[in-house]
């Protein structure tokens, strides 16, 4: 959720946990999130606010795996798959998608931050119960306006995956739902993907939240 920072004005003890600093007139700047000392891991800059990200589900995490093995192994050498990596929309919006597919080019060093937004060829959510606005609202939003040309949104059904698939419409600038995959995604953009997502069911029982 986004929080609303307070001042630091009481030594930090483990009981009262963090206080962050009051953020400046017109909100946070993408370079803070590099710049603010112990943000907690994968904290985001959406409209100039901090989000901070809640413990993850299983789900969660086997489908992010999944998803970044998978279309490692199926990208072209060109394209490089990264998980859970920010990007630089504009001065104020500096998300993290789960999974990101960029070309190689701006991998540059092992010190990288950020990815520049417009170099984004497939942006991937797997939504959480405190994410569903964001990845299925605000964040498609966001990344049709930068011009990202592909975005999957990857939602919990009862412990099954189901993928949103989306794609940029140049015309309008804005993302058209190309299609709807329950047990098997396969498709032909941004490169051939067949993906068999019965595999990302949780491995005990089925009654997984949604």
């Amino acid at each position: 959720m986004s929080v609303e920072p307070e001042p630091e004005t009481e030594p930090v003890t483990e009981a009262s946990g963090p206080r962050w600093p009051i953020p400046p007139e017109g909100g946070w700047t993408a370079d803070d999130l590099d710049r603010l000392p112990n943000l907690p891991p994968h904290t985001e800059l959406i409209d100039g606010s901090l989000v901070f990200v809640s413990p993850q589900t299983i789900f969660h995490t086997r489908a992010v795996d999944f998803l970044r093995l998978r279309l490692e192994s199926a990208a072209p050498d060109d394209l490089e798959v990264v998980r859970e990596f920010t990007i630089d929309i504009d001065r104020q919006n500096r998300p993290e998608p789960d999974v990101v597919v960029v070309p190689g080019k701006v991998v540059l060093d092992d010190d990288q931050t950020r990815f520049p937004a417009e170099e984004v060829v497939l942006a991937i959510e797997v939504v959480s119960p405190d994410s569903k606005a964001r990845d299925r609202e605000a964040k498609p939003l966001k990344y049709a306006k930068a011009g990202i040309p592909h975005y999957w949104r990857v939602e919990n059904d009862k412990g099954r995956a189901v993928v949103y698939v989306f794609e940029l419409e140049p015309a309008t600038g804005v993302f058209v739902p190309t299609g709807i995959f329950h047990d098997r995604l396969k498709v032909s953009v941004p490169f051939t993907i067949d993906l068999d997502l019965t595999e990302i069911t949780p491995r005990r029982g089925t009654n997984a939240n949604t």
